[in-house]
């Protein structure tokens, strides 16, 4: 039986509806049978994930096949692209490394998200970036309390609070402050956002932490849920949200070995000027010409 893909892409830019169908040649080229989107059965067998575009469009292609424990191999086309491993002049050469199986299967990890409201029942969700509890109100400030592993720590008023991943670590998270968190650190982020506290610093807590915000009942400004940018849920007044590690991780497949520190410096076009190898410093040491 012919192995099939999925082939996940960013609608709304002409590039990626180019780049979609020179991938849908490439892969019946070397004898795979490549899926669309509308396409997409609950009982497809898919081998792989092929994503065209930004890391929204990768966020959703794990939403679109969570649970089948499938590789999502991303193609940037958009602007970051931090979870995307190849670009899009590589498509053809990427294919038949699919074919032949030349690839590592990396997992990250994702977070569970609980919401307790008063008086209903509890509702589940998931993030592979993070989980944002923001106010519903833009004039008004969210007064919320966390917790770590069933400890208060502190209450403020806020914008939000974002819950990350080290995947999510440059997302949300770093535009509101957080450090960059290498993906091989088994870590969740608490940051919070325009906080009016003396203590509102960035935490990095433990794996096996548990993690709480509660939308404090005596103030007046309900909130809401955000989970990786595209799941939004209500949080009344005296709602609780519990982040914790989540069960099941996101796979994502690697055809290079190259360093995150690389991929940091080339997604955010970081100075390196002045940095030398080690060829040059054995010939620095030896006190050789370069």
């Amino acid at each position: 039986m012919t192995a099939s893909v999925l082939v996940v892409t960013h609608s709304g830019r002409t590039e990626a509806l180019h780049a979609t169908e020179q991938t849908m040649q490439a892969l019946r080229d070397v004898g795979l049978h490549p899926v669309r989107e509308d396409e997409l059965q609950p009982d497809h067998e898919l081998a792989m994930v092929i994503v065209l575009g930004g890391d929204g469009t990768i966020l959703r292609a794990a939403e679109m096949t969570r649970g089948r424990g499938v590789p999502l191999l991303g193609f940037n086309l958009g602007h970051m692209g931090f979870l995307a491993e190849s670009e899009r002049e590589h498509i053809d050469a990427a294919v038949r490394r699919v074919a032949t199986g030349d690839y590592d299967v990396e997992e990250r990890r994702t977070i569970d998200v609980r919401i307790l409201r008063p008086g209903a029942a509890p509702e589940e969700g998931w993030a592979l970036n993070e989980a944002t509890v923001e106010k519903s109100e833009p004039a008004r400030m969210l007064e919320v309390v966390t917790e770590v592993d069933g400890r208060p720590l502190s209450s403020f008023g806020c914008d939000g609070v974002v819950i990350a991943t080290a995947t999510g670590s440059t997302a949300h998270a770093f535009s509101a402050g957080g450090p960059v968190v290498w993906p091989d650190v088994d870590a969740t982020l608490l940051v919070p956002i325009s906080a009016h506290a003396l203590f509102a610093r960035p935490l990095v807590v433990g794996p096996s932490s548990v993690v709480a915000v509660e939308v404090i009942a005596r103030s007046g400004t309900p909130g809401v849920l955000t989970c990786d940018g595209r799941r939004l849920s209500d949080l009344p007044l005296g709602t609780r949200v519990e982040v914790r590690r989540g069960a099941e991780p996101v796979r994502l497949a690697r055809l290079s070995h190259g360093p995150f520190t690389d991929r940091l410096v080339s997604r955010f076009a970081l100075p390196v000027s002045g940095w030398r190898g080690a060829e040059d410093r054995r010939r620095a040491a030896e006190g050789s010409p370069r």
